[in-house]
């Protein structure tokens, strides 16, 4: 997380961490966020139930998925859409920059993440 969040801010993203879904559910900053990065294993609210809550709140929010498990994948089909992408653990640290990228141009021009 930690890692994640250097990389981020070394292309001068201003990053928020929550240490789970429902933490960022709970939060403040939920309709302040531009894009969300969320793995897919997490204690509690997995990341399919994350995105799932994100989509029914903030409709058309990005939310950039990564996951060491690519079988899950297929989970996802249901609640896929243009605004999410999926990166499988490792990850190009550079491909994900480029996904944020994106996904902030695609969306509101505001650069917050989760």
């Amino acid at each position: 997380l930690e890692s994640l969040k250097s990389l981020l801010e070394s292309a001068a993203h201003d990053v928020r961490l929550f240490r789970s879904g429902m933490a960022l559910l709970e939060s403040e900053y939920l309709a302040e966020i531009d894009c969300v990065i969320s793995d897919i294993g997490m204690p509690g609210m997995n990341g399919l139930e994350l995105i799932r809550a994100i989509d029914a709140t903030r409709p058309g929010l990005p939310i950039i998925v990564i996951t060491g498990h690519p079988e899950v994948l297929n989970k996802l089909r249901p609640i896929d859409g243009a605004q999410h992408r999926v990166f499988t653990k490792p990850f190009d640290g550079k491909a994900l920059l480029i996904a944020v990228a994106n996904a902030l141009r695609d969306s509101d021009p505001r650069t917050t993440l989760a």
